[in-house]
């Protein structure tokens, strides 16, 4: 009887994971605000005991034109080509 090394990992992760899933369980008993979705900034939850605020809306992030993208690596490239030869300088001294 050959047993794949395979089938016993998938067999043992999915134990793991039921494990898991009543530790999960067990904390949203024991916290309920966890089970609420107690996610947030620490001062909300420092303000307000915990429950989420629905109204605050998320940050957009910033979105880099192409042209924006080829400025900063320009720039960079400049920056880093200036490290460089201040580091040689060093280095010859």
């Amino acid at each position: 009887m050959a047993i794949d090394i395979n089938t016993l990992a998938r067999l043992g992760a999915a134990a793991r994971v039921q494990q898991l899933l009543q530790e999960i369980a067990e904390l949203k008993k024991k916290f309920p605000s966890l089970a609420k979705g107690g996610g947030g900034s620490r001062a909300a939850k420092a303000t307000d005991g915990g429950a989420v605020n629905s109204n605050r809306k998320r940050r957009k992030r910033f979105e880099m034109t192409a042209a924006q993208k080829k400025a900063v690596s320009v720039r960079m490239r400049k920056y880093w080509a200036g490290r460089r030869a201040q580091k040689a300088k060093a280095a010859a001294r």
